[in-house]
């Protein structure tokens, strides 16, 4: 299985040890660490290297894929994006964070719409969803632009930095993706 993309400006690849310094850097923002559920602030040294390596050993499991966003035009790391599989029920939770300086240009959605692709169309998901905090729009408005449907809010779900936060679930199932696919083909005609 081939785990490198392409979009129009982004590659998805896997993550290198060399990344390290960068996601520390870009993760460990607090306006990023402050909107997700597991990224520590301040973000200790030896962290980044850690993880990149967990990631590698998840992959092989096929329990996440992970995979680094990197612009094109100059090979710069800009953000995660991973599908956290369960087998067992063929679903999976799609999870993100960008880089702030990146916020707002389309990057996520762009990377969104290609690993929502690999979930239905080369894992055989069936489902696949994702949840952020009420108070990061710009993370569920990704979900919706990529046809997701909002599931439902869970009052004071997680807590954060000692503050319970409320998470909002979107999901899209297999055939919805494809009704999808087919209703944007139909418009580009």
């Amino acid at each position: 299985m081939i785990l490198n993309f392409e979009t129009h400006r982004l590659s998805l690849r896997l993550f290198k040890q060399s990344d390290a310094k960068m996601v520390q850097v870009l993760a460990g923002n607090v306006e990023v660490a402050g909107t997700t559920l597991s990224i520590p602030h301040p973000y200790p040294d030896g962290v980044a290297e850690a993880w990149i390596e967990n990631t590698l050993r998840s992959l092989e499991k096929g329990d996440i894929y992970t995979f680094a966003l990197v612009k094109k035009e100059n090979d710069s790391l800009i953000g995660c994006m991973s599908l956290g599989v369960s087998k067992n029920h063929k679903r999976a939770e799609l999870a993100y964070w960008i880089g702030q300086p990146f916020w707002g240009q389309g990057f996520a959605t762009e990377a969104a719409n290609r690993i929502v692709k690999f979930g239905f169309e080369e894992l055989e998901l069936n489902r696949i969803f994702a949840a952020a905090m009420t108070k990061n729009p710009g993370s569920y408005k990704v979900m919706n632009k990529i046809g997701m449907k909002e599931e439902g809010t869970f009052p004071q779900h997680v807590l954060k930095w000692g503050v319970h936060e409320d998470l909002v679930f979107y999901g899209m199932v297999k055939a919805d993706y494809y009704k999808k696919i087919w209703d944007d083909t139909r418009r580009d005609l």
